[in-house]
């Protein structure tokens, strides 16, 4: 199972949070989400999830998202 982390920008909430993580977990090969509020960063398991749609699903929760870094 791959696992990636990224930076997220804006969230400051257990709402924020609970936001990035209902989204995340509708992108297609995502098994497991684990969103830090305080590390501002989601951590994504799963197989066969590309990059964009992760990023993607992250602006679409309202929040800036950078590069996927080293999990």
């Amino acid at each position: 199972m791959a696992r990636k982390q990224y930076t997220v920008t804006g969230m400051s909430c257990e709402h924020c949070a609970a936001s990035i993580r209902e989204e995340v977990s509708e992108v297609p090969g995502v098994r497991v989400v684990e969103v830090d509020l305080a590390g501002k960063a989601v951590t994504v398991h799963g197989t066969g999830f590309a990059d964009e749609r992760l990023r993607a699903a992250v602006v679409e929760a309202g929040y800036g998202v950078d590069d996927p870094v080293a999990a």
